[in-house]
């Protein structure tokens, strides 16, 4: 009789530990979802993650602009520069909230825009003082300019007082109020050797063809094709006498002691590459200051109070 022998019982083998497995997807599903978030939170170059502030200027182009808003941004600072076309723009929309701060303006236009328009309006930081200078297409001395030809100036009032006093100064006309910050056309002296027009100040390059000089705010002389050294005259920007003609960083009253705004102002201040470049955009005209904002203020004051006496 033969024996068989029983097959031996298969082995089960033992279930494997399921921890190592929990660990891994663990790990995993942590990786995606850190990845996930680097990828929603990270600066894109939207500047989502920094803090937006909008400056109002009037000549957007000028190549500093971009220096300043990259030096901003290197200071948490998201930077939109909005540019304007007219000198009568960015305080409106500064008051109304539409901008943080404008600079595009010297102390004595804030100071006639406050008064007029019965706002405060502040002084937060000084850029640069530009000479205001006179220009021709049609003659290389102020000797050639011709009696009863006819010299334009900006109209706005303040620009248009500095410049008919440039006039004055060199022989074109006479004003009767012997010359004011808030002269105007109307006291130019009948028996002046020319003519004087008030224009816009954005058209009067334009203007050039059909005058025998204009005085050309500085924002303008390039965009014309216009060169700083054709001026056939400029004023002093470095005379004392010159502080209510710096041009300046507006706020409203409210944000006078904002930290973001005053950290703006030291880094356009203090940027070589955005000090250079408004020196190069003036060729070499501008002169850069840092005045105390105490002092700014103080001449926006006494020009405001100025203002209110002359009329």
């Amino acid at each position: 009789m033969s024996t068989n022998t029983p097959e031996p019982t298969p082995l089960i083998e033992a279930p494997k530990a399921k921890l190592p497995l929990i660990i891994g997807i663990v790990v995993a599903a942590a990786v995606v979802i850190g990845g996930l978030a680097f990828f929603l939170t990270r600066d894109d170059g939207s500047g989502s993650d920094l803090e937006k502030v909008t400056l109002g200027v009037v000549g957007a182009d000028d190549p500093y602009w971009k220096s300043y808003q990259d030096a901003a941004r290197e200071e948490g600072i998201d930077l939109e520069v909005k540019n304007f076309g007219d000198y009568n723009q960015p305080n409106p929309a500064l008051s109304e909230g539409e901008l943080d701060l404008n600079q595009f303006q010297h102390i004595i236009f804030l100071a006639d825009y406050n008064v007029q328009n019965d706002d405060d309006l502040v002084a937060l930081g000084s850029t640069a003082t530009y000479p205001l200078g006179l220009y021709s297409s049609q003659h290389k001395s102020l000797d050639e300019i011709k009696a009863g030809e006819t010299v334009i100036v900006p109209d706005d009032e303040t620009n248009q007082a500095r410049g008919l006093v440039l006039l004055q100064k060199h022989g074109l006309i006479k004003l009767t109020d012997g010359g004011t910050p808030f002269s105007t056309v109307k006291e130019v002296d009948p028996s002046s050797k020319v003519n004087v027009k008030a224009v816009q100040a954005a058209i009067t390059a334009s203007s050039l063809p059909d005058v025998a000089a204009a005085i050309i705010n500085n924002d303008f002389v390039e965009d014309a094709g216009l060169k700083f050294d054709d001026a056939l005259a400029t004023d002093d920007p470095s005379d004392p006498k010159a502080l209510p003609y710096v041009n300046i960083f507006a706020a409203r009253a409210d944000d006078a002691d904002n930290a973001t705004y005053k950290k703006l102002i030291e880094i356009f201040q203090n940027t070589e590459a955005v000090q250079d470049g408004v020196s190069e955009t003036s060729g070499d005209t501008a002169e850069l200051v840092k005045i105390p904002v105490e002092d700014l203020q103080k001449s926006l004051e006494d020009t405001e109070k100025q203002v209110r006496d002359a009329r």
